[in-house]
């Protein structure tokens, strides 16, 4: 199985400016970037142009729920712009959620309404996790359950580290959803204990049994592996030691 291979551009946000990182993930041998808000919002038509200089493309991009909800038609404007077919909603603060089953049923909802008017004008909507969603609630049924439950229509972009981090099995995960899985980020975890960099590791520096898990990547529907570390001391080590990595995986 082919991947293309992309970079959340989150992973480096604190490393401006994003534009100067473009060609330099172009050099590593990435296919593309997975840019977050604000990163496109000010001018998506001039992000576009920074990465068709830069050789890359947007394969998905992180965006609000309440964006989804309340501004659909602009974020599929922005879609387009992009020339992306992926909105990838990636998270709920804590204030805003609800605690009980009838919450996550609703979330699952949106998305599913989201995903309805997407389609109509060719585009996907896929939720992204976190470690929140996969806490027992009530009746031992989690939220991820919830959210990717109401309709199939509504994809999944798996985050295998956060998956890890709430003490949950991804290869069971990714077999469970493997029909909605249209991306798979392969954040990897340090080994308990370690405060740098936020615990977490370049892809294959970690404790994450990559091996083990590979081969059931192409049971799911994804075509793109994505490369994201949410504090990293050097971004152009861990993009490069990460990409790397990958690329002896999936050989």
């Amino acid at each position: 199985m082919s991947y293309k291979l992309s970079y959340q551009l989150y992973s480096s946000r604190n490393f401006p400016p994003l534009s100067a990182q473009l060609p330099l993930l172009k050099a590593m041998g990435y296919d593309a970037v997975e840019p977050w808000l604000p990163a496109y919002e000010a001018d998506p038509a001039l992000f576009r142009r920074q990465l068709d200089d830069a050789g890359l493309s947007c394969l998905g991009f992180h965006m609000p729920l309440t964006g989804l909800v309340d501004e659909p038609e602009r974020f599929f404007d922005i879609a387009e712009t992009l020339g992306t077919t992926l909105l990838i909603p990636p998270y709920v603060k804590p204030e805003d959620r609800g605690t009980g089953i009838g919450y996550w049923k609703s979330l699952g909802e949106q998305l599913a309404t989201g995903a309805t008017g997407a389609a109509r004008r060719g585009l996907r909507v896929a939720w992204h996790n976190h470690d929140f969603e996969f806490a027992a609630l009530e009746d031992g049924s989690r939220p991820i359950d919830h959210i990717l439950g109401a309709d199939p229509s509504v994809l999944f972009e798996i985050d295998c580290g956060w998956i890890a981090r709430a003490g949950g099995d991804p290869s069971a995960e990714l077999q469970r959803f493997a029909s909605q899985i249209v991306a798979i980020q392969m954040k990897d975890l340090a080994p308990a204990g370690t405060e740098a960099e936020d615990g977490w590791a370049a892809t294959g520096d970690g404790i994450i049994d990559w091996q083990a898990l590979e081969p059931l990547f192409a049971s799911t529907a994804a075509d793109q592996l994505i490369v994201e570390h949410d504090n990293p001391a050097d971004w152009q080590r861990v993009a490069q030691r990460s990409i790397d990595y990958i690329k002896r995986l999936t050989a």
